[in-house]
């Protein structure tokens, strides 16, 4: 794929409309990469104006605040916030909560002003506007979705409407889950816990999560986060369903559906 860089349309003296910001998951994790892919595509198609920073971006500092490490987060913020200005960017999507919150709320105390829009609000302006269209009929239609509530995009930002318009316009049946919007349950890896080991407890969240999915009988499981999309992953291969139910973000089902 050929995707711009910001310091490439900074040597042709142009800035994006947005700035996509791909983070870690996106960057490193091979299955969160296929995430990142489907959401450049759709930006593509519709014509966005868009660029990443390539290896000018550094991570957020998310897990090292969530961690604890103060310290390493406003070295990673300050750093980030000086490419940003300097850039003169102005608005950012992310496709992952996490990054999504951070450059968000906590960014503004530290010099760094930005519009920050996460990309299933992205998605339904794009749908309401007609400038993304879906096929007639595509392969999601009259089936079963269930989708998951990022803890950072539902219970801190408030975000629940967004990833469900977007699911609908899919033509399938929305099955929500006994815990879901402002009750959701977490998939068992926010606040830095993706990166450790399990503290003692009788069950692991994401297959306590895991089960109330595959009780709606959902073909199809939808997040909106990477690290929700592991740990749901995770869980589906616990259960030996990955045959029947598949983890998808809901950018990879409509670069699917796209016309």
């Amino acid at each position: 794929m050929q995707v711009k860089s910001v310091a490439e349309m900074a040597a042709a003296g142009k800035t994006p409309e947005i700035l996509f910001w791909v983070g870690c998951a996106g960057s490193f994790d091979q299955r969160a990469q296929k995430i990142t892919k489907a959401f450049a595509a759709i930006l593509d198609k519709v014509g966005i104006d868009f660029a990443i920073l390539g290896k000018e971006e550094a991570c957020t500092g998310d897990p090292a605040r969530r961690a604890g490490n103060e310290f390493l987060f406003q070295m990673m913020a300050y750093q980030n916030i000086q490419v940003l200005n300097g850039y003169g960017i102005k608005k950012i999507v992310t496709a992952c909560p996490h990054c999504f919150n951070t450059l968000k709320n906590e960014y503004p105390e530290l010099g760094g002003h930005y519009e920050v829009i996460h990309h299933t609000t992205l998605l339904q302006q794009l749908i309401d506007e007609g400038r993304i269209k879906l096929k007639e009929g595509g392969s999601f239609k009259g089936k079963k979705i269930s989708y998951h509530d990022s803890c950072y995009l539902g219970r801190a930002n408030g975000i629940y409407e967004a990833p469900r318009k977007v699911l609908e316009a899919l033509d399938a049946e929305l099955v929500e889950m006994k815990r879901c919007k402002s009750k959701g349950l977490c998939c068992g890896a926010g606040g830095a816990q993706m990166f450790k080991e399990d503290e003692p407890g009788n069950k692991r969240i994401n297959l306590e999560r895991t089960e109330e999915a595959l009780a709606t009988g959902a073909s199809f499981i939808a997040a909106a986060c990477p690290f929700c999309n592991t740990m749901m992953t995770d869980g589906v291969k616990n259960q030996e369903k990955e045959n029947e139910v598949a983890v998808l973000d809901i950018a990879e089902m409509i670069a699917a559906e796209m016309e």
